[in-house]
């Protein structure tokens, strides 16, 4: 039974990876910690429990990863698939800091495994978790109650109480008990972004926010965010922007997870529901692209698009939880989409008279392409022409938003006068705005939750005990 009548040094608002990296990285310096997860016991974590690699820098190959990732490598993929959208002095910190968390994070109870093959080309870049997200989770969970750490779930937090940039207390509602209040010398938030408040993204997006898809938990409404927001925190980001991938249209609203997500696109072609395509589907190596696509689909026509290949492919990518629709021939097809057959028959017939010869490899920028049509397919061009003929229909799926509170390289929140909260730290989502201005590559979010989640408990425990 937890005591909410005392003091805590620390006070941790989330239940994923950062918010456990904060718990754990401050109890280790001696604080005192509760962590309050606003969900059941069972759904805890929040997206965590959906991962499956982090992206760390690190100088050599390793047991599970076949070669070197420099700082440098990492900072220009960082650069790229934001388009220089990002704070270059928090990023390369965090950066520097991931080759740490390569070890920290095993030493926390988490265990790698060689990674997996297929499209995600991530085997030298990406440490997968053993089991998965939710196994490094309860691993994490696992040594935060071992080493002390009090945890309460369903723990929504309704209010905090701040002034002039120094956390006081937070209001707290559980189902048995009522509203309690919670005080702590020191607050980490570490609650996630907004995008399961389908209204908050409406505000941005309009009606076509009706079809997203939330590839994570129902319970990321952006509560937290809110509040410090409205008490004074420095806001970060472009609220339009956020992780958004192509999932499976047939997937639920919320909590798909990572096996509702398709790697096939590189394999063929993607057209909207007038038959069109309307992107290059093989401009780079999947996983720095992989998350374009969810924003991509998104502008399209009642946010929804179509992933077409042929038989000669469906060994080539991970299989997802749906199965592919199949048709005979291309107008067999287009009928179970409902989609135009002489469209269709004429999207994939324009392309397949531009397909260059080449030698196809998918782990490399080969040389299969196209010539004479817009958009081009720049790599792993190959004729679709074997029945039957296969598709996935996809509608954006959004993992996280990008709008945040702003921090310091402490991971401290600045108010928006500019200077520092006096006791506020922040970590992972909801604060991933500072790093990714935009797009995003595979795995970076763990860093980011594992990197800053560390940092804020150490920071977290030297402001409380001063």
């Amino acid at each position: 039974m937890v005591d909410l009548t005392r003091r805590f040094d620390v006070l941790v608002i989330g239940g994923g990876n950062a918010a456990l990296c904060a718990a754990i990285s401050a109890r280790r310096a001696g604080a005192s910690v509760l962590v309050l997860e606003g969900a059941p016991k069972f759904y805890r974590g929040g997206n965590t429990r959906h991962t499956r690699n982090m992206r760390c820098a690190h100088d050599a190959a390793t047991e599970i990863l076949t070669g070197p990732y420099t700082e440098e490598e990492f900072w220009k993929d960082l650069l790229l698939v934001t388009g220089g959208q990002t704070d270059e002095e928090l990023a390369r910190f965090m950066i520097h800091e991931s080759k740490d968390i390569l070890n920290w994070i095993v030493e926390q109870g988490v265990r790698w495994q060689p990674s997996l093959g297929g499209t995600l080309s991530l085997g030298r870049t990406n440490s997968f978790f053993l089991g998965g997200g939710r196994a490094m989770l309860n691993a994490l969970y696992r040594t935060a109650e071992e080493l002390g750490v009090d945890i309460l779930y369903d723990a929504e937090v309704i209010d905090l109480n701040i002034e002039d940039g120094m956390f006081l207390s937070a209001q707290l509602k559980q189902p048995v008990g009522g509203k309690t209040e919670v005080r702590a010398s020191t607050l980490v938030a570490a609650a996630g972004g907004f995008e399961a408040n389908i209204e908050w993204l409406k505000q941005y997006w309009g009606e076509a926010a009706d079809n997203f898809l939330i590839r994570g938990t129902p319970f990321n409404r952006g509560a937290i965010l809110k509040m410090l927001l409205a008490k004074g925190v420095q806001e970060i980001g472009d609220p339009t922007q956020c992780h958004a991938v192509a999932i499976d249209a047939r997937a639920p609203k919320f909590d798909g997870g990572i096996i509702t997500r398709h790697d096939s696109v590189v394999f063929g072609i993607v057209v909207n529901k007038h038959a069109e395509r309307f992107y290059d589907e093989g401009e780079d190596i999947w996983p720095k692209r992989y998350a374009i696509w969810g924003r991509l689909v998104a502008a399209q026509p009642d946010q929804i698009a179509y992933i077409i290949f042929d038989s000669t492919v469906v060994t080539s990518f991970m299989p997802t939880l749906f199965p592919p629709i199949a048709g005979a021939t291309i107008a067999e097809l287009a009928g179970k989409l409902e989609l135009d057959a002489a469209a269709l028959e004429k999207t994939i017939t324009e392309f397949n008279a531009a397909v260059q010869p080449g030698t196809f490899d998918h782990t490399i920028l080969d040389d299969c392409r196209t010539e004479g049509i817009t958009p081009p397919k720049t790599h792993w061009a190959r004729k679709i022409e074997t029945a039957p003929y296969l598709a996935y229909p996809v509608r954006p799926g959004i993992t996280f938003t990008y709008l945040g509170t702003r921090v310091n390289k402490q991971a401290r929140m600045l108010m928006k006068d500019g200077k520092p909260a006096a006791n506020m730290f922040a970590a992972g989502e909801i604060m991933a705005g500072n790093v990714l201005g935009k797009g995003y590559a595979a795995g970076m979010g763990m860093t980011i939750g594992s990197v800053f989640g560390r940092v804020a408990g150490r920071e977290a425990a030297r402001n409380a005990r001063n």
